[in-house]
């Protein structure tokens, strides 16, 4: 069984967690050089399907919504703050409470994304006015019959539905690594962001299940994960999408639990094994029993809870004034155009 997930805290102690008693406690880490880490992922697209259509049947995880809270508290860096939000893989962020904390008057438009074949459910909540109950029939095959649509939601291609070139401020929670293609996903946030306005995401590096790679290893069983890639490479990328000023940054978390069934359960409800170099099918009862065997005596601490660490990334960036390539001819985008006339933007965020 292998899986992966994350939680993003340092500093105080917050206890356990009701559903899962996992204590949080901040170490630093350095992400450079790490094990796991690639641009270009040994993904199988169908498995990675597979688990976000899973995650999405169910409630965001306790640990996305707290990297959520914590990364809600980066957002007074702004002078402004934002009024309409694009909130990106919403359900799986599990980020409503903190943006509504953070910005109680923005309109936040929640978008689902699943990888290929791509869809997105889409819903918008404006605080001036209550949202209808849409009900939105599905046949028994279609992935929309297997989540809750909620309250103003209404389905469409993420590509058509979201309007582009007006959001504020681009949200992105713990989602990116459920992506095929964190590069398709970051040209696609350009394109919904206002002219200077914001992007803040989060994501796993590859310092996340570290000592849990070496087990497997010494074992020589697959990896338990596909490999994340590093936040050094993020940054380049955000670069390559036409974004401004990215900073990015990371810490490592260690979560405890009190048996390696916790943890692994735990694991589970966080994500799957996507990795195209897994094991080929099943796991036997036995295999199980001689992993929990293997976690509680290499994983566990001096007081006897298994622990695992979770890198977890932060970055942020701005969509620049477009400027136009001096050339003998210049093609220039009406949009791009319209960006360039209102030169620095009032509405936006300002950071």
């Amino acid at each position: 069984m292998g899986a992966m997930g994350a939680v993003g805290a340092v500093g105080a102690d917050l206890g356990a967690n009701a559903n899962a008693s996992a204590a949080l406690m901040g170490v630093a880490a350095v992400a450079e050089g790490v094990a796991g880490s690639t641009t270009r992922r040994p993904l199988d697209a169908r498995a990675l399907e597979r688990h976000a259509m899973r995650l999405m049947r169910r409630p965001a995880p306790w640990l996305h919504e707290e990297v959520a809270r914590r990364m809600a508290e980066r957002l007074a860096i702004l002078k402004r703050a934002p009024r309409h939000i694009v909130d990106w893989g919403a359900r799986l962020g599990g980020s409503e409470a903190a943006l509504l904390a953070a910005c109680p008057q923005a309109r936040r438009i929640a978008a689902e994304v699943l990888p290929e074949p791509a869809s997105a459910l889409v819903s918008s909540r404006d605080p001036s006015r209550p949202s209808p109950r849409l009900s939105v029939p599905a046949p028994w095959w279609s992935a929309r019959r297997w989540w809750p649509a909620g309250e103003g939601a209404t389905p469409a291609p993420a590509e058509s539905a979201l309007p582009e070139g007006e959001a504020d401020l681009l949200w992105s929670n713990m989602v990116l690594h459920h992506q095929p293609d964190p590069r398709q996903s970051m040209a696609r946030w350009l394109r919904l962001l206002a002219v200077e306005g914001l992007l803040m995401f989060s994501t796993l590096g590859p310092g996340t299940l570290e000592s849990l790679r070496r087990l497997y290893a010494a074992r020589r069983w697959p990896a338990p994960h596909a490999p994340f890639v590093d936040m050094h490479d993020l940054g380049d990328m955000l670069v390559e999408a036409g974004f401004a000023d990215p900073v990015m940054d990371q810490e490592v978390l260690t979560l405890t639990w009190a048996t390696p069934a916790e943890a692994l359960a735990e694991l589970r409800a966080l994500g799957g094994n996507a990795d195209s170099r897994r094991h080929a099918g099943l796991r036997t009862p036995r295999w199980r029993a001689a992993l929990e065997q293997a976690l509680a005596q290499a994983q566990a601490r001096t007081d006897g809870r298994v622990a695992m660490e979770f890198e977890v990334v932060y970055g942020h960036a701005v969509r620049p004034v477009p400027r136009a390539r001096v050339a003998a001819e210049t093609a220039v985008p009406l949009a791009d155009m319209r960006g360039m006339l209102r030169g620095r933007s009032p509405k936006g965020p300002t950071r």
